[in-house]
């Protein structure tokens, strides 16, 4: 019987780097598009909604949608990965999202396309991007290995800061130039060039096999891992606090672009694209010069970072400084998302992996209660007030949870395989 791979290379030898696997690259390129798309669309739906609305509210509400999905289905997302192919599952992903941004190009085409077809859009799309943890990112783990994990996710989370580079400034021309309607068609394009990269992965997970538990008790052993790491349960402490305090922010930058500074869509998108620019630079750093005993202190550094930056974008003048301070925001945000699924693989015993990554996805889902209260603070004291309190709101909660979450300093949980 042959030897399985990697049972023959010599202990000295180091594994391939993630790019040398054909399978990475073409998980990297849908997880490129996805997010491209994402930040494409995410542009357009709020010029879109702000023009016929010219409510903070619902512009933050269609942000809220997206995440929503992955606290409701999250959890149970996990569970039901270990049951199907995972090529199958990325497959089926990617075919609805771009099923989705089709429809919503007809209807736009059409001048038929309303807000409320938005918004179950954008839940849709949550939905796909609730499985990405327990689907795109558990393949890409299995393909590199555990010792490669923290550098294919700097590729990976490096490739997301690039599509925020380069989603919101060609949304925003797109925009100007063709209207939405432009806007999705070219996301229509994108998703058929990550089908084909999905359709033509070697890598098969099988299905583990039936063990006679439920959803429910499979969701049980997840938490109870979880429960039994305090480092583990820290990182996604630290996940929700990000999710509830940071990440709303992002739906009021081109409230704010074009309610303060006055800005058109063009502007608009260059400037929403300020803070991939610095997360694409920091994730290149981090990719060749983050060690894993700094992974913790990039994680929390990177989280107080972008909480301080968000305050700045919304306090200092003019245009100019606001992107600086976004710039920044980046910085901060790449030392926070590389780590924070790099810490959970590692943290997560091997057998649980798919379920404890379901529930990260169930963190990132309460960012829900962050935008509905930004949301709301956007309506009644304007989104530049709104970005400046959950900043500082998000700075002082990260101090009142110091308890519970400073386990994630120590070192020496972190599973091998």
């Amino acid at each position: 019987m042959p030897a399985m791979e990697g049972t023959t290379r010599p202990a000295a030898v180091a594994p391939p780097r993630p790019f040398a696997l054909p399978d990475f690259r073409r998980l990297w390129g849908v997880g490129l598009v996805v997010f491209l798309v994402r930040w494409l669309e995410m542009l357009a739906v709020s010029i879109f909604v702000w023009q016929a609305t010219h409510s903070a509210f619902l512009v933050a509400m269609m942000g809220m949608l997206r995440v929503l999905p992955m606290g409701l289905f999250g959890a149970p997302l996990g569970v039901l990965a270990e049951r199907f192919e995972q090529r199958t599952a990325l497959v089926i992903i990617v075919l609805a999202s771009l099923l989705t941004s089709a429809v919503l190009a007809a209807l736009a085409y059409a001048g038929m396309l309303a807000v409320w077809h938005l918004a179950l859009a954008s839940f849709v799309n949550g939905i796909a991007w609730a499985a990405d943890n327990p689907v795109r990112r558990m393949m890409i783990g299995q393909v590199v290995g555990p010792a490669r994990m923290g550098q294919a996710m700097s590729f990976d989370v490096g490739s997301n800061n690039a599509s925020r580079m380069l989603g919101p400034t060609l949304s925003g021309l797109l925009f100007a130039a063709v209207g939405i309607e432009g806007t999705f068609l070219v996301s229509v394009a994108l998703y058929l060039l990550a089908l084909h990269a999905a359709v033509t992965l070697r890598y098969r997970s099988g299905r583990a096999p039936a063990s006679g538990e439920g959803v429910l008790a499979r969701m049980a052993e997840g938490l109870r891992a979880v429960r039994q790491s305090p480092r583990l349960r820290g990182t996604l402490i630290v996940t929700i606090l990000f999710n509830v305090f940071g990440w709303p922010f992002t739906s009021l930058v081109p409230v704010v672009a074009q309610d303060r500074f006055a800005l058109g869509p063009e502007a608009t998108g260059l400037l929403a694209s300020m803070d991939g620019v610095g997360a694409f630079a920091g994730a290149l750093l981090m990719a060749g010069l983050a060690r894993p005993h700094w992974y913790a202190r990039l994680y929390l550094g990177g989280l107080v970072l972008y909480l301080a930056m968000v305050t700045g974008f919304a306090l200092l003048p003019g245009a100019i400084t606001a992107g600086a301070a976004l710039l920044l925001v980046g910085f901060g945000q790449s030392g926070f998302s590389i780590m924070q699924a790099t810490l959970v693989y590692l943290l997560a015993p091997p057998e649980v992996r798919t379920r404890v990554l379901g529930l990260l996805s169930v963190c990132i889902g309460l960012g829900p209660i962050g935008f509905v209260a930004t949301g709301l603070v956007a309506d009644w004291l304007g989104a530049t007030a709104a970005c400046a309190i959950t900043g500082l709101a998000g700075l002082l909660a990260l101090g009142v949870t110091f308890p519970l979450w400073r386990a994630i300093l120590r070192r020496g949980e972190e599973t091998p395989a």
